[in-house]
């Protein structure tokens, strides 16, 4: 991580460090602890996030490396660090391991933004109970980090998604006051035209979102290429070149 952060910086890139507080992928569908983490308690838990979060981000801090942001979490729909952090069982751990992580992230670096970061943009009866939850149970948050994959929705028409997702995403705004952000696009690397005009769409309804408050559009993973990892939502062709599509973030 601080190897690549280096050359984010020497490129002249701002920074989001993405903690999944699990041994591999974290993900709506699985959110495993850490298996050093398996026997321990609830307050043991908060302890673990609050120290492994302090402790990567001064190691980021001792080689010159501030991020600008930091997701607690990653698509965390349902939570993380199941059971005990599972939000529909109890949205008041899943709040305070949010809170555990916010707090070590100020305490490293005050100015760097706290995302909490759900999947299926489109999807705003989740991102209301969720942000709804994590409110009543005095949860902190500077950022709502979302996901959007159109293609996985079965529907044709990707820009039925992106328009859910704006709307969404307004509504999160004016419901909560806080800074939105796509924090994951991924489109099929062999259709760069959708992928393009659905990447330019996004940008461009980023700035049409209430008072400046839409930070921008991230896409995972646009290196990928060859079907990497079973995973072909890249930006590459099979040669590993980059497609047209990845000019969208020219508009910027």
């Amino acid at each position: 991580v601080i190897a690549k952060a280096k050359r984010a910086k020497a490129a002249g890139f701002d920074l989001l460090i993405d903690f999944h507080y699990s041994d591999s992928w974290a993900d709506p569908g699985k959110q495993t602890k850490p298996a050093a983490w398996q026997s321990y308690t609830f307050e043991q838990l908060m302890s673990n996030v609050w120290w492994h979060t302090y402790n990567a981000l001064v190691a980021l801090k001792n080689a010159g490396i501030t991020p600008k942001w930091v997701q607690v979490g990653n698509e965390t729909n349902n939570g993380m660090l199941w059971e005990e952090g599972r939000a529909s069982v109890n949205m008041k751990n899943f709040a305070w391991l949010i809170n555990s992580g916010y707090d070590a992230v100020k305490a490293v670096n005050s100015g760097t933004k706290v995302i909490v970061h759900l999947a299926n943009c489109e999807n705003n009866s989740l991102y209301r109970w969720m942000f709804d939850g994590l409110k009543s149970n005095g949860a902190k948050w500077d950022v709502i980090g979302a996901s959007l994959y159109p293609t996985q929705s079965g529907n044709g028409d990707w820009f039925t998604l992106d328009n859910l997702c704006y709307d969404n995403l307004s509504d999160m705004v004016t419901r909560y006051g806080k800074e939105v952000m796509i924090v994951e696009v991924g489109m099929p690397w062999d259709d760069p035209k959708n992928s393009y005009d659905t990447i330019a769409d996004l940008l461009n309804k980023m700035t049409w979102l209430p008072d400046g408050k839409g930070l921008g559009v991230l896409y995972w993973e646009p290196q990928s290429y060859k079907n990497w990892q079973g995973y072909s939502l890249g930006l590459m062709d099979n040669s590993g070149k980059p497609t047209y599509a990845l000019d969208a973030f020219l508009l910027q």
